[in-house]
């Protein structure tokens, strides 16, 4: 649960008044009122009574959840320092605000830099560096993670230092484990006790911004925004009234809630092999479907996508979105059957976009299957006896590698006319010489 608490109150340039004096009083306004607000909206959410979403009280919230067990981030935005910060130093390269986290008891720190209570976290963002982290982590899955990350480091090292909530950003976004497969804050590797604290230098968003891999890895993730937009218009839908079947989207789980688990690059790898699935769509007549089986980043869970082409009197018919409906959910028992290992199988059923005039209508069910007794086993290899989903010849796998962080293509070398010398680059391009390379 990401709970927010935003004021402004701007830093006044004031060159007769003691700066400390304004800065202080500026913290207690915008930061210090603000956590204690905080804090005493998780008590207020842990208690268990009711929330509601609008002043008057008439409107509760729909999401249940377990406030015993729900993990709140309580986020303070702070605006009307970036300017002052700005004109203080002539080296603040961005104007974010310096957080400290200790055992701090929440008393008078230096301009612009403040200290965070290490035992009680809160996360301190500003106008500068909140755009930035909210659209870097633009995913529900990467947003959090990153947030329990810091709290993790924070409770680990005595203190926890950076100059900017971006620069801390960029350190986590370039600091993989790889032992165990996540970004971190702080050193790698699962011994920590030689450590005692981490600091963050300023710049380091700023460089990080600037590299090849980071610019190439936003151009790649260009088209995992159509996957954004299969939720974005079916949640539209929903807030319209116009969304039909008997999934309540906002209530529980459903396959929308599945499908926005996903980070930012597996939407990417989803959205490549969507999209090719559509292109590959086969013109062999007016009655066609095809079925495309994609992994989840969740274990054990996966979409199977089911593209239909049908005459137009067959789409006319009053029950044939009810007979797509059901043949997708057949697709998606023969998915079980086929991969016995799924606990979960997210059914996305559309018209063939090759075929479908630019009409755009798509059915999502959630099948939960990590139950699966022999007579559901029978009943759905019954039912996918005339289909054969996943049993056809036609059948063909794929081993993808998707990665965070895509490297731009390595430029070609041009081969030089004539021999080539032994100490040479090696045309290949891989930066060695030649005799010890291709040589």
């Amino acid at each position: 649960m990401f709970v927010f608490f935003d004021r402004e109150s701007e830093l006044p340039e004031a060159p007769d008044k003691d700066p400390q004096v304004l800065w202080d009083r500026w913290k207690r306004n915008v930061i210090d009122r603000q956590i204690n607000t905080a804090h005493g909206a998780e008590r207020y959410i842990r208690s268990g009574r009711k929330i509601f979403l609008d002043a008057k009280r008439e409107t509760p919230l729909p999401v249940p959840f377990d406030q015993d067990k729900a993990v709140i981030h309580k986020i303070i935005v702070s605006h009307g320092a970036k300017e002052a910060c700005e004109r203080a130093s002539p080296q603040n390269i961005y104007g974010s605000l310096a957080i400290t986290y200790t055992e701090a008891d929440g008393g008078t720190t230096h301009p612009f830099h403040i200290e965070i209570d290490k035992r009680k976290p809160i996360h301190v963002l500003d106008s500068h560096n909140m755009p930035i982290v909210l659209q870097e982590l633009d995913t529900v899955s990467d947003f959090s993670a990153y947030l329990d990350e810091k709290v993790r480091a924070t409770t680990a090292f005595d203190y926890l230092g950076y100059c900017g909530e971006e620069d801390l950003l960029g350190h986590y976004l370039l600091n993989y484990d790889s032992a165990t497969k996540r970004h971190v804050i702080g050193p790698k590797g699962k011994d920590t006790s030689k450590v005692n604290g981490v600091m963050i230098g300023e710049g380091e968003w700023h460089d990080f911004v600037q590299t090849d891999l980071y610019k190439n890895t936003k151009n790649e993730d260009r088209s995992s925004y159509f996957w954004d937009k299969l939720i974005q218009r079916t949640c539209q839908n929903s807030l319209d009234g116009t969304l039909g079947g008997n999934s309540n989207i906002v209530r529980g789980e459903s396959a929308i809630y599945e499908m926005v688990k996903e980070p930012r690059f597996m939407r990417r790898g989803l959205s490549e092999k969507m999209l090719s699935a559509v292109e590959r769509f086969p013109d062999t007549g007016s009655f066609t479907r095809q079925v495309t089986f994609l992994p989840s980043f969740e274990p054990n869970v996966g979409y199977v996508l089911l593209q239909l082409r049908a005459p137009e009197e067959f789409r006319a018919t009053p029950d044939y979105r009810e007979k797509r409906q059901t043949l997708l959910e057949i697709a998606c028992g023969a998915a079980k059957n086929k991969f016995p290992n799924l606990v979960k199988i997210i059914g996305i059923g559309i018209e063939a976009p090759k075929f479908s005039d630019g009409t755009v209508a798509e059915d999502f069910i959630l099948m939960p299957c990590e139950k699966w007794p022999d007579e559901m086993k029978i009943y759905y290899e019954e039912l996918n006896r005339e289909w054969n989903f996943f049993g056809t010849p036609e059948l063909r796998q794929f081993n993808d590698r998707v990665t965070q962080f895509v490297p731009p293509p390595r430029p070609a070398s041009l081969a030089k006319p004539g021999k080539i010398g032994r100490n040479d680059p090696c045309p290949c391009g891989s930066g060695k010489k030649y005799k010890k390379c291709h040589g």
